[in-house]
Protein backbone atom coordinates (compact mmCIF):
# COMPACT_ATOMS: atom_id res chain seq x y z
CA UNK A 1 0.00 0.00 0.00
CA UNK A 2 2.65 2.53 0.51
CA UNK A 3 4.56 1.98 -2.79
CA UNK A 4 1.04 2.81 -4.23
CA UNK A 5 1.22 5.98 -2.99
CA UNK A 6 4.35 6.37 -2.77
CA UNK A 7 3.55 6.06 -6.80
CA UNK A 8 0.32 8.08 -6.87
CA UNK A 9 1.87 11.13 -5.20
CA UNK A 10 5.68 10.67 -6.83
CA UNK A 11 7.19 10.19 -3.81
CA UNK A 12 10.65 8.81 -4.04
CA UNK A 13 12.33 8.30 -1.04
CA UNK A 14 14.75 5.82 -1.69
CA UNK A 15 16.59 8.73 -3.87
CA UNK A 16 16.99 10.83 -0.55
CA UNK A 17 20.37 10.02 1.17
CA UNK A 18 21.01 13.14 3.58
CA UNK A 19 21.09 13.55 6.20
CA UNK A 20 18.26 16.52 7.23
CA UNK A 21 17.50 18.46 10.49
CA UNK A 22 14.99 20.70 11.19
CA UNK A 23 14.23 22.62 14.11
CA UNK A 24 10.32 23.54 14.31
CA UNK A 25 7.35 24.81 16.62
CA UNK A 26 4.41 22.76 16.90
CA UNK A 27 2.02 25.27 15.02
CA UNK A 28 4.25 27.44 12.96
CA UNK A 29 2.84 27.07 9.55
CA UNK A 30 6.15 28.23 8.14
CA UNK A 31 7.83 24.86 9.53
CA UNK A 32 4.68 22.38 8.42
CA UNK A 33 5.10 23.61 4.65
CA UNK A 34 8.59 23.06 4.79
CA UNK A 35 8.06 19.37 6.56
CA UNK A 36 5.54 18.95 3.44
CA UNK A 37 8.05 19.73 0.90
CA UNK A 38 10.51 16.96 1.91
CA UNK A 39 7.71 14.82 2.59
CA UNK A 40 6.85 15.11 -0.68
CA UNK A 41 10.59 14.74 -1.32
CA UNK A 42 10.60 11.53 0.27
CA UNK A 43 12.60 12.53 2.98
CA UNK A 44 13.57 11.27 6.06
CA UNK A 45 14.46 13.90 9.01
CA UNK A 46 15.05 14.74 12.17
CA UNK A 47 12.59 17.15 13.75
CA UNK A 48 13.57 19.55 16.53
CA UNK A 49 10.91 20.77 18.34
CA UNK A 50 11.78 23.73 20.41
CA UNK A 51 8.53 25.46 20.74
CA UNK A 52 9.21 27.20 24.75
CA UNK A 53 12.57 25.99 24.84
CA UNK A 54 15.29 28.92 24.82
CA UNK A 55 18.37 26.27 25.61
CA UNK A 56 17.41 25.09 22.05
CA UNK A 57 16.75 27.98 20.28
CA UNK A 58 20.28 28.94 21.60
CA UNK A 59 21.50 26.13 20.19
CA UNK A 60 19.84 26.80 16.47
CA UNK A 61 20.64 29.89 16.34
CA UNK A 62 24.40 29.46 16.81
CA UNK A 63 24.21 26.67 14.04
CA UNK A 64 22.03 28.80 11.99
CA UNK A 65 24.38 32.21 12.15
CA UNK A 66 22.67 34.00 14.46
CA UNK A 67 19.17 33.01 12.91
CA UNK A 68 16.33 33.09 15.08
CA UNK A 69 13.47 32.00 13.88
CA UNK A 70 11.85 28.75 12.71
CA UNK A 71 12.21 26.22 10.78
CA UNK A 72 15.81 26.22 10.55
CA UNK A 73 16.57 23.60 8.05
CA UNK A 74 20.35 22.18 7.38
CA UNK A 75 21.09 19.00 4.87
CA UNK A 76 24.04 17.56 5.40
CA UNK A 77 25.33 19.67 8.56
CA UNK A 78 25.08 22.91 6.04
CA UNK A 79 23.02 25.89 6.97
CA UNK A 80 20.04 26.00 4.53
CA UNK A 81 17.52 28.67 6.33
CA UNK A 82 14.24 28.90 6.10
CA UNK A 83 11.16 27.79 4.84
CA UNK A 84 11.30 30.48 2.02
CA UNK A 85 15.14 29.47 0.85
CA UNK A 86 14.44 25.73 1.18
CA UNK A 87 11.58 26.72 -1.53
CA UNK A 88 14.00 28.43 -3.44
CA UNK A 89 16.64 25.87 -4.14
CA UNK A 90 13.88 23.83 -5.10
CA UNK A 91 12.62 26.28 -7.81
CA UNK A 92 15.90 26.43 -9.02
CA UNK A 93 16.48 23.04 -9.38
CA UNK A 94 18.70 22.70 -6.55
CA UNK A 95 17.52 21.05 -3.60
CA UNK A 96 16.76 17.50 -5.27
CA UNK A 97 20.56 17.42 -5.84
CA UNK A 98 21.28 17.91 -2.05
CA UNK A 99 19.09 15.80 -0.82
CA UNK A 100 20.78 13.00 -2.85
CA UNK A 101 24.03 13.35 -1.52
CA UNK A 102 25.23 11.05 1.15
CA UNK A 103 25.86 12.67 4.49
CA UNK A 104 29.63 12.42 5.02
Amino acid sequence: MLNFLNTLFNRQPDRVKANIEIYTWQTCPYCIRAKMLLWWKGAKLTEYKIDGDEAARAKMAERANGRRTVPQIFINNQHIGGCDDLYELDTQGQLDSLLAQSAV
